[in-house]
């Protein structure tokens, strides 16, 4: 007979399932696929305790008797044992990591980082407790100073700084996500763990804001991504940061953000007023970003992005301004002279699908002169590296370890020249 424990095993079963297997093709069911199989999945043995703990009352109170609720519980340990199954995977990431970095940068590249670089790559282990406790932030070492103006639009950046100050200290320059929407991201949450744990290995970590849809219409977030540039450039030697050597990182609108600013150096379309500006940067590290605002090769399952780029973001349609969306689009923009990406993308995304990111690295590989790495992670949904989890870790120090790589490279070639 149905009851309570029967509605509790199936959504355990509905959870753990979407996990494997997220929705795709219908819009709105891949919003709630993604919300529902990125928490689930990255926080898994979160959900297998709370879930016992419930089933425990459920025997504590008497509710579980009889065959039926007997065979639920079967399923329960089941999806439980999935679950767990699918924590422990996210230690694969370390090795799609490591084969993105060696494939792009040389089997012995961690050989060419500099003696007193070498650490901040080799001492750098898991966070346990943060795997323990996600969302808390861990400000240990770091400075922070939030919402600083830039000069323009009144707009605001944030700050995550070494506690005790150097010179000349790389960049690293973050550009939130959000579907280019308001109320859907800001600067004040995402690549929190990215940047504590670079600015802990003396990183200057730039967080930027820019104006969002509806209310901001296309290009105007890349002309406030460009005039943040522009502000680091002038001024992030007041806070220790070397201005030569800057990279660009963002996930999803900020995926699509940060590798536009990358191709589209110099631009005067996209610096309207400051054009005299160099907004050249060193390195681009984009997270599961949309890079083809045309969908030339009809890789978005539904027509869910099509339509917020035409009614909010773009206001304009795709077929009657199509040299507008090429213009938007990164993968339009790469030529020879690109510098160096690494690419991230997970496998399981159900908002942006990874076969997007996989095009993208192979028209960068096919055609830049730098380094281009790119690394697919299994099991990985849509912003899975928001907080501390066993595929969010391994991707973060396999970052560490390319920007350090790039940034080692700058020095000995600063000191050739």
């Amino acid at each position: 007979m149905f009851n309570s424990y029967t509605f509790f095993t199936l959504i355990v079963a509905l959870m753990a399932t979407n996990v494997y297997f997220p929705n795709y093709r219908h819009k709105s069911l891949s919003i709630f696929s993604f919300a529902a199989g990125w928490l689930t999945g990255e926080l898994a043995l979160h959900h297998i305790a709370w879930q016992i703990g419930i089933t425990f009352l459920f025997v504590i109170f008497g509710e579980i008797t009889g065959g039926l609720d007997g065979l639920c519980l079967v399923v329960c340990v089941l999806c439980w044992l999935a679950l767990a199954r699918f924590h422990f995977r996210g230690i694969d990431a370390r090795a799609k990591m490591e084969t993105a970095l060696t494939h792009a940068l040389g089997a012995s590249y961690m050989d060419e980082i500099l003696p007193e670089y070498k650490s901040q790559c080799l001492d750098a282990g898991i966070d346990r407790t943060a795997l323990l406790r996600p969302f808390k932030r861990d400000r240990t070492g770091v400075e922070v100073i939030k919402d600083l103006s830039f000069d323009h639009q009144g707009l605001k950046l944030d700050l995550y700084l070494p506690a005790s100050r150097s010179s000349n200290a790389p960049v690293l320059m973050q550009i939130h996500g959000g579907a280019w929407t308001e109320n859907k991201g800001s600067k004040n949450e995402q690549a929190i763990p990215l940047m504590l744990h670079m600015a802990r290995r003396g990183w200057a970590c730039v967080a930027i804001s820019y104006r969002l849809s509806p209310k901001a219409t296309f290009p105007e977030h890349i002309i406030d991504c460009k005039a943040a540039l522009a502000w680091i450039k002038q001024h992030i030697t007041e806070y220790g940061g070397d201005p030569e050597f800057i990279v660009v990182t963002g996930g999803s609108a900020g995926g699509h953000l940060s590798s536009l600013l990358t191709l589209s150096a110099n631009d005067p379309e996209f610096q309207p007023g400051f054009e005299q500006v160099d907004t050249q940067v060193q390195g681009c590290v984009p997270f599961y970003g949309v890079y083809d605002f045309t969908d030339a090769k009809r890789r978005m399952p539904n027509p869910g992005l099509k339509q917020m780029l035409e009614n909010s973001v773009m206001k304009k349609s795709l077929e009657d301004h199509q040299e507008a969306y090429l213009s938007a689009s990164p993968i339009n923009r790469i030529t020879d002279q690109a510098p160096a990406f690494l690419i991230i993308h997970g496998d399981k995304d159900s908002l942006v699908p990874v076969t997007m990111g996989r095009d993208f690295a192979s028209a960068l590989q096919a055609t830049s002169n730098e380094p281009v790495a790119y690394a697919e992670i299994k099991g990985a949904q849509h912003a899975f590296d928001l907080f501390a989890s066993p595929r969010s870790e391994h991707v973060k120090l396999g970052i560490a370890r390319f920007l350090t790589w790039l940034y080692c490279r700058y020095l000995r070639q600063k000191d050739s020249a």
